[in-house]
């Protein structure tokens, strides 16, 4: 039975890297596999999914606009998609996660997407708090706080390495921006 799976973590993580594998999985069986990342990701090149690792994929792009259920049904290859893989899932948006889990429940293909739960200043992305709430399953993949701790937040840094706390949810940016901290650095963070 397909299933709807959030694999969500803090930055730094290994999200790419695991989906890269599940990816590898399912095509060194013979399976064919759709992979889709976020247009708004522009760190690296477009439709790639890379990982800090320095393993990579080409991937399709969505954006807000794309509809994932039609791009799915529309899928006229001959071999049937086995799964599709999601990249940077924080940017989908509450619809996007219903067509997904319509694409699961309908379609009976696996949807594995990948992502942040929350922002800068402890909010849920819109698409992070639809897959919490429309997922079969929900995987926490663990990263640490530079005290040890498991790290649950992160903190968008200024150039100056300063914690940012005001500003666009969205800012896209790697280790030169933000930073992956427990909840009690996150907290410290955000009051000085």
């Amino acid at each position: 039975m397909a299933k709807l799976y959030f694999y969500y973590s803090a930055m730094n993580a290994g999200k790419s890297t695991v989906l890269l594998q599940s990816a590898h999985n399912y095509q060194e069986r013979g399976m064919r596999v759709l992979l889709l990342t976020a247009s708004i990701d522009d760190r690296f090149e477009a439709g790639q999914i890379a990982s800090r690792i320095g393993i990579s994929a080409e991937a399709s792009l969505f954006d807000k606009q794309t509809d994932l259920l039609t791009l799915v049904k529309g899928d006229n290859q001959p071999q049937k998609l086995s799964c599709i893989l999601i990249d940077e899932a924080q940017f989908l948006t509450k619809q996007q996660v219903y067509d997904l889990s319509e694409v699961v429940d309908k379609l009976g293909i696996p949807v594995l997407a990948f992502g942040i739960r929350t922002d800068f200043q402890g909010e849920l992305f819109e698409g992070s708090q639809a897959l919490l709430a429309w997922s079969d399953k929900l995987i926490e993949l663990k990263t640490v706080c530079h005290c040890g701790s498991k790290a649950t937040m992160v903190i968008r840094l200024n150039e100056q390495g300063v914690p940012v706390k005001e500003g666009a949810q969205v800012e896209i940016g790697g280790n030169d921006r933000y930073l992956s901290v427990c909840r009690t650095h996150f907290k410290e963070a955000v009051r000085e």
